[in-house]
């Protein structure tokens, strides 16, 4: 897990666009529409859409939750589990709005859309997150540590 706020940023923004695309091309392949035009010309804005989501609104309140539940906080598995699963629900939450928005903006059958949409993003990327993601970017992030880039430099002048 992120030690400082550089890893955190990183960190944050390799499983943002890691989830980001793999699940617009789920979602592109779901409905028929996949093409790696489809896939690149809505990854930008699905990234910072989600990346905004995350920092913004759902981190907080998903970590508060992840440690107020009833578990051994003294293993580390545990907390990434719940951690990662209550970061997951709140994107899925937020990202299916998004994408019902940009397919099929707010219709009479919005509710529909959305609750379709909720229901099959969330048994896509929850186990995407904690089998998939979540165990690479933790590697991606252990290795940059051991190369000290992530590092932060001590702002004291000699």
């Amino acid at each position: 897990m992120p030690q400082n706020k550089k890893e955190g940023i990183f960190f944050t923004t390799i499983v943002c666009f890691s989830m980001v695309l793999s699940m617009s091309a789920y979602n592109l392949l779901l409905h028929g529409q996949f093409s790696l035009s489809n896939l690149l010309v809505g990854l930008v804005p699905g990234f910072i859409v989600a990346f905004l989501f995350d920092v913004l609104v759902v981190a907080t309140p998903a970590k508060k939750i992840a440690f107020a539940l009833p578990i051994n906080k003294s293993k580390k598995i545990h907390m990434i589990i719940a951690v990662s699963s209550c970061m997951v629900l709140g994107m899925v939450f937020f990202m299916s709005m998004y994408g019902v928005v940009m397919q099929f903006g707010f219709t009479q059958n919005f509710l529909g859309y959305y609750i379709g949409g909720f229901f099959s993003n969330l048994i896509m990327a929850l186990p995407l997150q904690l089998l998939i993601v979540g165990p690479l970017c933790r590697w991606i992030l252990s290795k940059s540590r051991q190369s000290n880039w992530l590092k932060e430099k001590n702002q004291i002048s000699e």
